[in-house]
């Protein structure tokens, strides 16, 4: 059995550049135990504009 994570990054409003590195928060989650499974960026679908204000990155680990 596993446990998931859900991590949203959010861009900033002007610039349009996500508020985070996501590779700093990979990084960060793997030293915690958590595997990374997926990058969703679901707001780029829905927008019509193919420009996203968020993306999430999606984690794993077994349940101890």
């Amino acid at each position: 059995m596993f446990e998931y994570q859900f991590i949203r990054i959010d861009f900033k409003r002007l610039s349009g550049n996500p508020k985070e590195d996501y590779r700093d928060v990979i990084t960060q989650q793997a030293e915690d135990g958590w595997r990374f499974i997926q990058l969703v960026a679901p707001d780029f679908v829905t927008s019509g504009v193919g420009v996203g204000s968020y993306y999430e990155l999606i984690f794993e680990r077994p349940r101890s």
